[in-house]
């Protein structure tokens, strides 16, 4: 096998890459999280790139959900109606300019599909849409909402977008080199592959062969609600007629999808199957790799872990959407002309050593200014919103510094994430707001819907809001978006991370926050296990066995001791001219280390060199 170059894919057989979300923009509300938003950035480098690709999605006709707090941190969630016709989106037609439709039998019905097509730069994205005036009511659902909680109508969603996608593809005229599954929702396409080789004429195993041999996989987490499974009786209902094409009982299907193959009350697994179809695999990062090797390794009998075929190819983000402007006119002039085009070599970054700290501190503390006085307002809007009384909202509004240490915890709030941790002493936090020279610390995040235990874990945070300085200290910012995203990478000093190891497998938004010159203080999970070196952050060492009661008091001790003892002395140390020079360094030694390793530039290198490679 040899490395594949962008050249090396012909346009008319480009990559086809599934995901269930895409984080383009948030006037295209089809993405909830980190998954959808690593998706839009790799469709945004491969524009850039020029390299063949073309993606496929669901268009959700209310997209993810949207948040409102209550006055006790208690979370409510609401959907909004997105019409088609108002996105930035096309309508697919045929050569008598109708509708371009596809059909999938699910539940015994037949579910017919329209798609949508969204240009990202030079790449198509075709989004399936069952709002269609043939199907019932409960098919044209089956695209209303991202991630919805019924598990029946999940199963469909993944039916429409692995099978669906690729008949899609095919009656648009593409034949891809490359099938890419973006996790495990998408696994159903390799099926779909199969059933079109038995239809050539091939045998049930030379149809999986060769399905398997232009399918690549990568998952994107070791946490077991991400990994989801079926039961034999529903995956039956949208297998059924598919396994009758291909010829063959269905158990047959089945078991690619099992853990054990021969168990078969045993339920099939989404990520199961699509390592099972696979012809390369990977993780999101060196550590998740090794996790995963170790997860799935019961898949290949006889194997050492380290012979388990899961690589991993660590995640990267769009550097010109994720980096603010003032820091890239500041690059721009120190760096030299065409630097983003070399991002991800590492002599690129050598001259950040060369920026005059008295710049370097001016951009970023602009941009902290920045940050804060859209929290003042937005902290305000969301506090009046929740019926918060008036001195609580004009705490808000005035306690935020332009100057101040500014700290940032942004995610979906999941209980591995442990945003908890803030607050597990809540004696230590309060006293953290109370030192001379305070941080601020600005949250964000949603919980799904369903998890009621993680809606409590944020609700518990609010128990602390009338303590002394937390009004004037500490936001959260409600309806966590793209938007607020980029507002929050971009202005906070530090950007806060307490998985519990080692469920991260990768994490994103640390990266973005030290493309504009942030600082990572994070447990030693996902992508800054590998990005850690001791100059350009701050690293909790994981220790992975404890009860989590243990573990979870040994790192919010962790966290406590370094922002009292380093971090806010660090950020306060000013010289003459009131420059924080040890902090500067910390700030270029981050830029250095972590600028040509994590842009997607050179993640996209990477899939090219290694999963992108022809058989």
């Amino acid at each position: 096998n040899r490395p594949v170059s962008v050249d090396d894919i012909p346009p008319e057989r480009p990559v086809a890459f599934l995901c269930a979300e895409y984080g383009i923009h948030r006037s295209l509300p089809i993405y909830s999280g980190g998954l959808g938003v690593l998706a839009g950035d790799i469709l945004k480098e491969s524009s850039d790139r020029a390299l063949p690709l073309v993606g496929v999605g669901l268009m959700y006709a209310q997209g993810a959900f949207h948040q409102r707090l209550d006055p006790a941190g208690w979370q409510h969630d609401y959907w909004m109606d997105s019409d088609p016709e108002g996105l930035p989106a096309a309508l697919v037609t045929d050569h008598d300019g109708r509708p371009l439709t596809v059909t999938v039998r699910i539940y015994e019905r037949d579910v017919v599909v329209q798609v949508w097509r969204v240009d990202i730069g030079r790449i198509p994205l075709y989004l399936l849409d069952s709002n269609r005036p043939e199907n019932s009511v409960v098919d044209r659902w089956i695209t209303a909402r991202l991630y919805v909680g019924d598990r029946g109508t999940r199963l469909a969603q993944y039916a429409l977008l692995g099978i669906g996608g690729i008949r899609a593809l095919r009656a648009m005229g593409y034949d891809p080199s490359v099938v890419h599954l973006n996790e495990g929702h998408a696994a159903l396409a390799a099926l779909e592959l199969a059933r079109e080789e038995v239809a050539a004429g091939s045998s049930f195993d030379e149809a999986v062969a060769s399905a398997r041999s232009r399918t690549v996989f990568t998952t994107h987490t070791p946490v077991a609600a991400g990994n989801e499974a079926y039961s034999p009786d529903q995956i039956e209902g949208v297998l059924g007629r598919l396994a009758g094409e291909i010829g063959v009982d269905l158990s047959r299907l089945m078991a690619l999808g099992r853990e054990d193959p021969d168990d078969e009350e045993a339920p099939i697994g989404m990520t199961v199957l699509g390592l099972r179809v696979s012809r390369a695999a990977n993780g999101v990062s060196d550590l998740h790799g090794r996790v995963a090797r170790q997860m799935w390794r019961p898949l290949y009998a006889g194997s050492a872990e380290e012979d388990v075929p899961i690589g991993h190819v660590t995640n990267g983000v769009h550097l010109p959407s994720w980096m603010a402007l003032p820091m890239r006119e500041l690059l721009d002039r120190h760096l030299g002309a065409g630097w983003e085009e070399r991002a991800h070599d590492p002599a690129t970054w050598a001259r950040v050593d060369d920026i005059p700290d008295e710049e370097l501190w001016e951009v970023r503390c602009a941009m902290r200014a920045d940050l804060v006085t859209y929290l003042r307002e937005r902290s305000a809007i969301d506090r009046l919103a929740r019926g918060e009384p008036s001195e609580y909202v004009a705490a808000g509004m005035a306690g935020f510094h332009p100057d101040a240490l500014t700290l940032g915890f942004a995610r979906r709030v999941a209980t591995y994430k442990r945003v908890y941790l803030l607050t597990l002493d809540p004696d230590r936090a309060i006293r953290l707001l109370e030192l001379p020279e305070a941080p601020q610390l600005v949250l964000a995040g949603k919980a799904h819907p369903q998890d009621d235990e993680a809606k409590a874990v944020l609700a518990s945070l609010f128990r602390l809001k009338w303590a002394p300085h937390v009004a004037e200290r500490v936001a959260y910012v409600e309806d966590y978006d793209l938007s607020v995203a980029a507002r929050l990478v971009r202005g906070c000093d530090v950007w806060v991370n307490l998985p519990r190891p080692p469920l991260e497998a990768s994490g994103t938004s640390g990266m973005k926050n030290a493309l504009n010159g942030g600082l990572n203080l994070s447990v030693l999970d996902g992508w800054w296990a590998e990005a850690f070196d001791g100059t350009n952050g701050w690293g909790i060492e994981p220790e992975v066995g404890p009860p989590p009661e243990e573990q979870d008091g040994r790192d919010a001790m962790a966290f406590y001791e370094l922002m009292e003892k380093e971090v806010v002395p660090l950020f306060n140390e000013r010289d003459s001219q009131g420059i924080p020079r040890g902090w500067i360094r910390l700030v270029k030694s981050s830029l250095r280390s972590v600028g040509p390793r994590f842009v997607a530039s050179r993640m996209m290198a990477d899939y090219l060199r290694t999963t992108y490679r022809s058989s």
